[in-house]
């Protein structure tokens, strides 16, 4: 085991050591020349002084050498080189400052061979990723605005819009001149979808896009999906589940009339005409409920884009209560709505409608309206049965219901309407049971 003396004991043990050879040389000197104090101090001196400075040198050197070697590893570690470590022979309290020095350039090593690995794997997985990636900034002392260059491209990217070339250092306005469904679709601003190539050529993509700033600079990602596989997929998908559910409502009317309408043949044959009125009723009934369920689908298939125009809420909620009963919230905001009357007074009425169909009690059905920040919410609450995890996931879904007779385009139309005026619209159980439905549009 090594012995541990501290900075203070050595440097007390040496100037101990040194005084004391300082006074046995002065009392032999004394010895030999009594009576002569200025000799005996000059001789003294002459001795003691020259080794005092090569002991404290020879002590003292090692430490400076140390710190040298400091100054040179935190250099490096400046610069990023984490591979130097010190030693020190003696047990003491520099010892523990080179074992703190030496512990944290492993950490450093160790943080810089994982941040490595990580920009490593990040590479690989941005480079391998079909999404094609863009991040552009604009260059200092750039003449125009819309001048942007392209500081990094995946291979995506690459191949998508320069022939699989390299696109660092381009301008982006130039690389994109032969793609421009791509360059309106950046002029539109914001995420969305568009179209580029003829025909069957024709392909669908997604773009997002994100702002951030880097170094002090802007710089903008923009993220391009190929969507063409999974639409065409979902599209068949939806067009066999229109299909279905239509030839599923048209069979459920058509047998009846069919029925009805033969039975009517048979009694006008025997003379027997006095069911007749109440089987025309009910061919009647089944054709209005036929008419009701096509314009429905039409409605859903033929929105058109909002007309937004400046609407009094108290006038708004007032045409709503007229139409169906609820239980008006909070305060109205006094800011005037920006919404299509038409479309909006639709989606309400349809959460609403639901609202007493969902087995809530009239009076528990309520309508709130309220600012927050830049959006308006709309919360349309009742005290009904809810819905379980599996409807809340396809509740919104067009063509998806849990009603008998229902159609499932009520929800789904709600939602259009929503996304149209740039908003959104969830659903959640209430604490103590029943259905908040939260439709939100901008202020």
């Amino acid at each position: 085991m090594k012995f541990r003396f501290s900075l203070v004991t050595r440097w007390s043990a040496l100037v101990g050591t040194l005084l004391a050879v300082g006074i046995l040389i002065a009392l032999a000197l004394d010895h030999l020349l009594p009576g002569r104090p200025l000799a005996v101090l000059g001789i003294c001196l002459l001795c003691v002084v020259p080794i005092s400075i090569i002991t404290l040198r020879s002590q003292v050197q090692p430490i400076l050498s140390l710190f040298r070697a400091l100054e040179g590893t935190v250099t490096s570690y400046r610069d990023g080189d984490f591979s130097f470590s010190l030693h020190w022979p003696q047990n003491d309290e520099l010892s523990d400052l080179i074992a703190a020095h030496n512990a944290l350039g492993e950490v450093l090593r160790e943080q810089r061979l994982d941040l490595v690995q990580r920009e490593l794997l990040l590479d690989t997985m941005v480079q391998n990723t079909p999404v094609a990636m863009l991040l552009v900034t604009e260059p200092p002392g750039a003449p125009e605005r819309n001048a942007r260059v392209i500081v990094y491209a995946n291979v995506a990217a690459r191949q998508l819009l320069f022939e699989g070339h390299k696109l660092e250092g381009h301008d982006l306005h130039g690389v994109l001149e032969q793609t421009p469904a791509l360059v309106e679709a950046l002029a539109r601003g914001g995420d969305g979808l568009f179209t580029a190539g003829d025909g069957e050529e024709e392909e669908v993509y997604h773009l997002a896009r994100r702002n951030f700033s880097l170094n002090g600079r802007r710089h903008e990602l923009l993220l391009l999906r190929q969507l063409t596989a999974e639409l065409r997929r979902q599209e068949v998908q939806t067009w066999k589940k229109v299909i279905r559910v239509i030839s599923h409502e048209l069979n459920n009317s058509l047998a009846p009339l069919a029925s009805l309408a033969h039975s009517g043949t048979e009694l006008v044959r025997r003379g027997q005409t006095e069911r007749l009125p109440q089987i025309l009723q009910t061919i009647g009934e089944r054709t209005r409920h036929l008419e009701s369920f096509i314009l429905g689908y039409a409605r859903f298939a033929k929105l058109p884009a909002p007309r937004l125009e400046a609407i009094a809420w108290t006038d708004f909620v007032a045409g709503l209560a007229d139409q169906v009963a609820f239980r008006l919230g909070g305060e109205l905001p006094e800011a005037p709505a920006r919404i299509d009357r038409a479309q909006m007074e639709q989606a309400l009425l349809n959460l609403l409608k639901n609202a007493h169909e969902s087995g809530s009690r009239p009076e528990d059905v309520e309508l709130h309206v309220r600012r927050v920040h830049d959006v308006v919410r709309i919360d349309v609450l009742d005290r009904g049965a809810g819905m379980n995890d599996a409807v809340l996931t396809n509740a919104l879904v067009p063509f998806y219901s849990t009603k008998r007779s229902g159609t499932g385009l009520g929800l789904a139309l709600a939602r259009e309407i929503a996304e149209a005026h740039g908003g959104r619209i969830t659903l959640g159980n209430r604490e103590g049971g029943g259905l908040a439905v939260t439709l939100i549009v901008p202020a």
